[in-house]
């Protein structure tokens, strides 16, 4: 007896096959898609919150009540801008397993104005670096015995500081973004942390006087470190060896604390790598540079956030009592 499956159960057997196929390779391309949606920060950031929640005793997903016993319990220990992490992270859960969202409740957001209003406290910011700080840092540099490090290290303070990088974009940078021009170096990275669409970033950093030039000291460090591809910022052993890989973004933090005490600085807690952005940005300010400069140069996408910088670098020279006190010192009788 022949038990071959008719010609028409084989062919819809073999479609059905196939359309299961293209279901999977779709729930695969959608899934990249959700996740590239997301910087890879962010969505660490959110794990974080979930897991200091479900560790607390919090279980997803959750109700309103559960959210507010939280953000009591909470309150006091974390810092209000924490705890709004933790609640977009929350709601994004919801959000995406298509379930009601709590953090939307009128008492969570209202229990959370209050924690605001209550223990908000102002956003600590990195010590903003001055010409003069960094003129301090790379001499000190320069007067230490030749090294490879040295090198690295008078490039990297520079070409953060001129450049206005992030940390994560310095240590991003490859040998092949390096454009080099008769009139300097241009710097081209695919991607950034305000670029998540991947149009890509510039800065341009002109030739100038060689002992405070950004390019010419990039071309130093290459020279003495003899690389010619892969990261441009790398990690240098004790032996003053070059390691392969690039430079871990921390590393950048510990250097600006190691030259900061060196340098005998009295805010050395507060330097961190944006500290660079906001040294060129408020730097730039007090000199008069022209608004648009700054912001290009630092590639910021907001208009506000460069005014916020400009008005810090100028709140003592652009200031209303300074121009009265001028005024005073007309009316008061000569001692």
């Amino acid at each position: 007896m022949n038990t071959k499956p008719p010609k028409m159960a084989t062919d819809l057997a073999l479609r059905n096959e196939e359309s299961n196929q293209i279901a999977h390779r779709e729930s695969e391309s959608l899934r990249h898609y959700l996740q590239a949606a997301t910087s890879d920060n962010t969505r660490k950031a959110y794990r974080s919150a979930i897991r200091q929640f479900e560790k607390w005793g919090g279980r997803l997903p959750t109700d309103r009540d559960t959210v507010v016993r939280y953000l009591l319990a909470r309150a006091e220990s974390l810092n209000a801008r924490t705890l709004d992490l933790h609640l977009t992270a929350i709601s994004q859960w919801h959000h995406y397993q298509g379930v009601t969202d709590p953090v939307r409740d009128p008492l969570v957001r209202k229990t959370m104005e209050g924690i605001r209003r209550t223990h908000g406290q102002p956003k600590r910011k990195a010590k903003a670096l001055r010409l003069e700080h960094i003129a301090q840092m790379v001499d000190y540099l320069r007067c230490l015995p030749d090294s490879k490090k040295k090198h690295r290290d008078i490039a990297l303070v520079l070409t953060g500081f001129f450049g206005a990088f992030r940390r994560s974009e310095l240590v991003a940078i490859q040998i092949s973004d390096l454009n080099w021009e008769p009139e300097g170096l241009i710097i081209r990275l695919p991607r950034s942390k305000t670029d998540q669409q991947a149009t890509g970033l510039a800065r341009a950093l002109p030739f100038g006087t060689p002992g405070c030039c950004p390019a010419t000291a990039i071309k130093a460090w290459m020279d003495s470190a003899e690389i010619d591809s892969g990261p441009l910022f790398r990690p240098v052993n004790r032996w003053d060896q070059v390691t392969p890989r690039p430079l871990n973004p921390g590393a950048i933090n510990d250097l600006l604390k190691t030259l900061g005490k060196a340098c005998q600085f009295d805010f050395v807690p507060e330097l961190s790598s944006h500290s660079f952005r906001r040294g060129l940005s408020t730097s730039a300010a007090r000199e008069r540079v022209d608004f648009e400069l700054i912001k290009k140069q630092g590639g910021w996408k907001s208009d506000a956030t460069v005014w916020e910088y400009i008005e810090e670098g100028q709140q003592l020279s652009n200031n209303a009592s300074l121009i009265l006190m001028e005024k005073l010192v007309t009316l008061i009788d000569p001692v």
